[in-house]
């Protein structure tokens, strides 16, 4: 009790001069803040910390607040479109255009030709167009809120068909089905989980059915005794009922998957050209560009969409239509290896190998032994289920704790670097480190065995 009699107040703490060092850097309030912070976890313990001690804890308080929760790290999981991670890594012409545009006004919602408002939406349209042979499109802030806003314009209060093998789950524990009930339509079920033909749409419509909605299974796959109708016949089941036909296709690419030695994956254009009304997609999956989320189709329906209130609440701001043009220029002039989604994809065995080698020449220079093992990639992020690519790793036996105590270390390396663990030890990845991570993943990992 007589320590904590003797505890300064928070004025005294603001006169010393550590407290004046303190402020020119991050201001009084914050300082101030910091200190009133200490000095009740001093009453809470009923202990007084020593000056120096005090001090550091207020600065570690300051750091803790003012140090960004979202920051760079090194993605050596081998999963190339890691979810938590943030999916793709922007191309570097995106990042620049992101960071030219960022501090600036904007052409965003203006018309320099005609000096009245412009809609956001259109800056991109010729772009898409040009690249999907699409009618119309439209970006919102992701591929669920594309869905959600094209069934609440054009189903609320009637029935859309869905095969029952497709009412998936996405990211975060979000199933499709809450994400079409939320829009107002009714959900009519049809089919079994593994197997669904045409005829089963056919007898689900009512006059209350506006559309048939299909589900590309972008992350998962179904096995074994499967069947499943393709877009052209629910396009003609669509046409003969005077249904749409709208299909939520997640993973968005643009290329032909098949060209990359991967498994195919519908295009954008594929499902354009089989007739369907209305496709959605994602921007940052195998297109490789910002969170974004794509509409493609017939301009009197976009135009519809995009006329509903909703669609100003999952609206997106200048920095996504900056990344996301830059991101499209890229398709557009064909420099698909500059897109680094692509660069993984594509790198062959023999180049991740060398650059595992190299990485445990470096590390062995500074007396640290690690082993190579031959291993798996993954797609990732909702694209090419049950796809994997032959990969090199380094694998690290922790020398003293296991592996998850290793794993940590590397962690809280700056920037962190993720790996994986297999069979208690730590593999690291060189598919989806980006080229310039390389001394960061040496230097984490003498580190971590130091």
């Amino acid at each position: 009790m007589d320590a904590l009699r003797a505890l300064p107040s928070v004025h005294q703490l603001l006169e010393e001069e550590p407290a004046t060092t303190l402020i020119a850097a991050h201001g009084r309030p914050l300082v101030r803040f910091a200190v009133q912070r200490v000095l009740e976890e001093e009453r809470r313990r009923a202990a007084t910390n020593t000056s120096h001690a005090r001090w550091a804890r207020v600065e570690a308080t300051i750091q803790g607040l003012r140090r960004s929760r979202l920051r760079p790290v090194v993605n050596a999981t081998g999963v190339i479109l890691h979810t938590n991670l943030g999916r793709a890594p922007l191309a570097a012409a995106a990042a620049d255009a992101t960071a030219g545009i960022a501090g600036r006004y904007s052409t965003l919602e203006f018309d320099p030709l005609t000096g009245r408002r412009g809609r956001r939406h259109d800056l991109l349209g010729e772009l898409l167009r040009y690249l999907t042979g699409a009618e119309a499109t439209a970006v919102v802030n992701n591929c669920a809120a594309a869905v959600l806003l094209m069934l609440t314009a054009l189903a609320k209060g009637k029935e859309v068909i869905v095969a029952r093998g497709e009412l998936v789950e996405i990211g975060g524990g979000f199933r499709m089905p809450e994400v079409m009930r939320l829009s107002g339509a009714r959900m009519v079920e049809v089919g079994t989980t593994n197997r669904t033909r045409a005829e089963d749409y056919a007898a689900a419509v009512t006059p209350k059915t506006v559309a048939i909605m299909k589900v590309h299974a972008s992350n998962f796959q179904v096995v074994g005794f499967t069947e499943s109708v393709e877009l052209k016949p629910l396009a003609a089941i669509a046409r003969q009922h005077q249904l749409l036909l709208l299909h939520d296709l997640g993973s968005g690419a643009l290329l032909d998957t098949t060209a990359f030695g991967l498994a195919a994956e519908p295009r954008i254009q594929d499902s354009l050209l089989a007739d369907v009304d209305l496709v959605a997609s994602s921007a940052d999956k195998l297109l490789g560009g910002p969170q974004a989320g794509l509409l493609f189709g017939r301009a009197d329906l976009v135009e519809r969409v995009m006329k509903h209130p909703l669609a100003r609440a999952v609206r997106v701001d200048k920095l996504t239509i900056a990344a996301l043009a830059a991101t499209l220029d890229l398709y557009l002039t064909q420099s698909f290896g500059d897109v680094p989604i692509w660069t993984m994809l594509s790198t062959s065995l023999d180049s991740v190998r060398s650059r595992a080698q190299a990485w445990q020449s470096r590390l062995a220079e500074l007396g640290v032994a690690v082993e190579l093992a031959a291993a798996e990639s993954t797609v990732g992020g909702g694209s090419l289920p049950g796809e994997r690519l032959p990969t090199t790793v380094v694998v690290i036996t922790p020398r003293q704790g296991g592996a998850t105590d290793l794993l940590r270390r590397l962690r809280e390396h700056e920037p962190p670097v993720i790996g994986r663990i297999v069979e208690e030890r730590v593999l690291l990845d060189p598919r989806t480190v980006l080229p310039d991570e390389d001394d960061v993943v040496v230097d984490a990992v003498a580190g971590a065995l130091s």
